[in-house]
Order: structure tokens, then sequence, then C-alpha cells
């Protein structure tokens, strides 16, 4: 049975984008064929991007997000993605609850944003915070598949 991960992500899809193309090597290296990864855009021009990047597929909106993140084994995006109102209000209350509440296991990529401060977290190029996510996931999924 394929697992599941999910990217979300709103603006422009970049965090989004990147996160898609280092899954997807890692993925096809160490499990190929085993993983999908859907990508959940706040918009159509995000969703758009991060499928040209490799999910294998897509859907935009509030709605979409509400139903789908709950088919995640994994959720991945930046931290505004679980704060209502971020990402220049994009992400409603509801969707940040339904990626909140949904039984994956979440990791988040600690931009700052203007409206807030993250305390007590070194400040890393964007580049250096992707790959670690991308660490922290292919951790996480060795610990998945040994449960399985």
């Amino acid at each position: 049975m394929k697992r599941t991960i999910v990217i979300v992500d709103g603006m422009g899809g970049g965090i989004g984008v990147q996160l898609i193309v280092k899954i997807r090597e890692l993925i096809e290296k160490e499990w190929p064929g085993a993983w999908d990864i859907i990508a959940l855009g706040a918009n159509s021009a995000a969703t758009e991007r991060m499928v040209k990047a490799g999910a294998h597929r897509g859907a935009t909106g509030e709605n979409a997000v509400k139903v789908s993140v709950g088919l995640g084994d994994f959720i991945l995006g930046p931290i505004g993605i679980v704060l209502a109102n971020s990402l220049m209000g994009e992400i409603s209350a509801s969707m940040a609850e339904a990626i909140l509440t949904a039984p994956g296991d979440r990791i988040l990529i600690p931009i700052q944003q203007e409206h807030f401060t993250l305390s007590g977290i070194d400040s890393l190029p964007l580049g250096k915070m992707i790959e670690r996510a991308v660490e922290i996931l292919k951790d996480r999924m060795i610990s998945f598949s040994k449960e399985q």
C-alpha cells in the first residue's frame, strides 16, 4: 500500500516546490513507488507550481486542504500553514485547524513572517531549513517503515 506525504503551501508555492524536489529525490532513491506526494495549495498558482515540481497530484483551496490534509502520513510546509490568517491571509482558521488536527506527523519550516517572531530558533538560510526538514522526514519515514 502506498503511503502519502502532503505538502501545503500558498502564495507562490516556492517553499512547497523546493520541498517536493528534495522529497522526490529521496523517495525515488530510497523507496521507489512506495510514496505519493500530494500538493495542497492555498491558491491555484501554488498548486500548479508544486505539481509541475513533481507532486503526484494536487488540489487547491480551503475545502481541498480541509478534506485532503488527512490523507497524509506526513504533512510538510511553512509554519504559517498552522496559523490562521498567515501567508498574507491565505490560511483561514478552518484550514489551520484542519492541518493541526490531521492525523499525520507535521514537519514545519520555521519561516519568520512580519506579524510574528519565532524566539529561540536559529536563523538559517531557507535552503538549509528545507534540507533539515527533509532529513527529519527521512528519519521519520525510516521509523514509520519499521513500525508497519
